[in-house]
């Protein structure tokens, strides 16, 4: 297995198990295929929660340019469910997972289809 694949197979673990959801696994793919490079390293594999500055660059980056969303509160209020789907005590928030969550929740499947 390649190395995005041992990764994509972590974070439907995750989905799984710290979720408690079932990953839609084409989707996961398509999200993880989508973060880039940022899933081999590190710092930018994760999404520190509780960094304001980093929920917005989420918000900026993510769910207006990417999704395509028009900015406002609910955005916020997106992410901040996906932070609590996946666990605020939870410290490592891998990106692909927190963008998967964000995909299900504003039902927006289509934008990698």
């Amino acid at each position: 297995m390649s190395k995005r694949d041992d990764l994509i197979a972590k974070y439907a673990e995750d989905l799984r198990t710290k979720c408690k959801v079932e990953p839609d696994m084409a989707l996961l793919t398509k999200v993880t295929i989508g973060c880039g490079p940022a899933i081999y390293n590190a710092d930018s594999s994760t999404v520190a929660g509780t960094d304001k500055g980093e929920l917005e660059t989420v918000k900026n980056n993510f769910l207006v340019k990417k999704l395509g969303l028009a900015d406002g509160p609910a955005l916020m209020e997106g992410i901040d469910a996906a932070i609590e789907t996946y666990g605020r005590s939870e410290r490592n928030k891998y990106r692909a997972v927190v963008y998967y969550l964000l995909v299900k929740h504003f039902g927006k499947e289509a934008a990698y289809a």
